[in-house]
């Protein structure tokens, strides 16, 4: 019985349980980043026009504006966008492709730069369908 009991305290001690403190600290400590961004794109009041706030890996951040959309009240279209740093810094520019994924008010998003896939993610509508909320990653298509 004693033999039982001190196997199974060394098994409790010795084998990792997962999603235990000791794995998420090291994983939260982790140097490698997230390929995992966010952005809201809000509709302004000029047709086709969308400001932008978003967030790659938690590690940058700023604003943006989607120019060149479709002038209804949709966000289906085709834009161009601009996104800066916090500090006013130029970030990257991208052509910005939203379609509707049927059914509901669920989007498929890609930015494109020079002809090629750079990021793809997915979107709904917030806030009374005047903004668009979208989790997005980097892809090497």
């Amino acid at each position: 019985m004693l033999r039982i009991f001190l196997t199974a305290l060394a098994l409790t001690v010795l084998l990792p349980v997962p999603g235990n403190a000791a794995d998420s600290t090291t994983a939260a400590n982790s140097s490698e980043p997230l390929n995992i961004g966010f952005v809201l794109y809000t509709k302004t009041r000029t047709p086709g026009v969308l400001s932008a706030r978003w967030n790659y890996a938690n590690a940058y951040s700023g604003p943006g504006k989607a120019t060149g959309g479709p002038k209804a009240g949709s966000f289906v279209g085709r834009y161009h966008v601009r996104y800066f740093l916090e500090n006013g810094q130029f970030s990257d520019e991208y052509d910005l492709d939203i379609q509707r994924h049927a059914p509901g008010d669920f989007y498929d998003v890609t930015w494109i730069t020079d002809g090629k896939v750079s990021a793809r993610g997915v979107g709904m509508e917030v806030a009374g369908r005047k903004s668009l909320a979208v989790g997005w990653r980097r892809v090497a298509d």
